[in-house]
């Protein structure tokens, strides 16, 4: 299978976010660098991009974008490290990019161990230069930990069946391949979804929780609020509605400001509302996702941070 990776909403989320040319911009998962390319083209001379990536491989690549753009800059980490980098830059952007969920490249590559369709070793790491495997994890957890995980970041309806299952197998092989562990999951799920393969939701929970996903996601917004300059954008591209969830929770919240009590004579300013919705969810269009499967689940929000 090709690792050619599709960018998902590409201009639509490079014409949300850039809205001063001259400005300071975070691509915070640079992935294989679609979005800050065409982010680049939009920028001045004095415009300025820093990338942000977990994975090794795409700090390859964007290391080479740095080499021959004297604009843009890499950073290996995670977005939840977004204060930190910005503060080292002296920085306040004038709009932040993140486009969740698992690239192409890391889909695709047997090797990365994302895949319940092609065998590899059960990895399943963004960052593969250090925590735990996703092997390691499913080994080793408690199986009350592992029907939690399910549930929560898989919304899995045979949680505690199939966390029985894995429990039962591993105490006599422990698991070290993907299709191995497929293949579990797929046997103890007593009613399988159509067109969906039935340890989609299993994969998905196991890779969320060893790569922190949902808890980086929330501070990554926390910090995005206090980074951001008035004015500047916040772009979110979602691919599971946990994610989604978060992000819109999140907009409403500080749309809305402080949650006061019906009649309480406050003015407008006193209610510290911090954000604003900038037009609708966007989701892919027929064209896109005919050409890419995996952007029909892709859906974006736009923020602008108030003064």
């Amino acid at each position: 299978m090709s690792e050619e990776h599709i960018t998902v909403l590409l201009q639509e989320a490079v014409d949300a976010l850039v809205t001063n040319p001259d400005g300071f911009y975070v691509d915070g998962t640079f992935g294989r660098g679609g979005h800050s390319r065409l982010i680049l083209q939009g920028l001045s001379a004095k415009g300025c991009l820093v990338g942000i990536d977990k994975d090794p491989q795409a700090i390859a690549e964007g290391q080479k974008l740095a080499s021959e753009d004297s604009r843009f800059a890499i950073e290996h980490g995670s977005f939840a490290q977004l204060q930190e980098f910005m503060v080292s830059r002296q920085w306040q952007p004038d709009g932040i990019l993140v486009d969740l969920g698992v690239s192409s490249p890391q889909l695709d590559v047997a090797e990365r161990g994302f895949s319940f369709l092609n065998d590899g070793p059960l990895d399943m790491r963004m960052d593969t230069s250090g925590g735990i495997s996703a092997a390691e994890w499913v080994n080793s957890v408690a199986e009350d930990e592992m029907v939690r995980v399910f549930k929560a970041y898989g919304e899995e309806r045979f949680a505690k069946r199939i966390a029985r299952a894995i429990v039962e197998r591993r105490a006599v092989k422990p698991f070290e391949r993907t299709l191995d562990l497929s293949k579990v999951v797929a046997e103890a799920n007593p009613a399988w979804e159509k067109g969906k393969n039935p340890a989609t939701r299993v994969f998905q929970a196991i890779r969320i929780e060893i790569n922190n996903e949902l808890s980086d996601l929330e501070a990554l917004l926390d910090q995005a609020l206090e980074v951001l300059k008035p004015g500047g954008r916040l772009v979110v591209i979602s691919f599971h509605s946990l994610e989604d969830r978060l992000v819109k929770r999140f907009i409403r919240h500080h749309e809305r400001g402080l949650d006061v009590p019906a009649g309480l004579p406050l003015m407008e300013s006193q209610l510290n509302k911090r954000l604003k919705s900038i037009g609708k969810a966007s989701r892919a269009k027929g064209h896109e996702v005919s050409a890419n499967v995996r952007s029909r689940s892709a859906i974006m929000r736009v923020a602008e941070k108030l003064q």
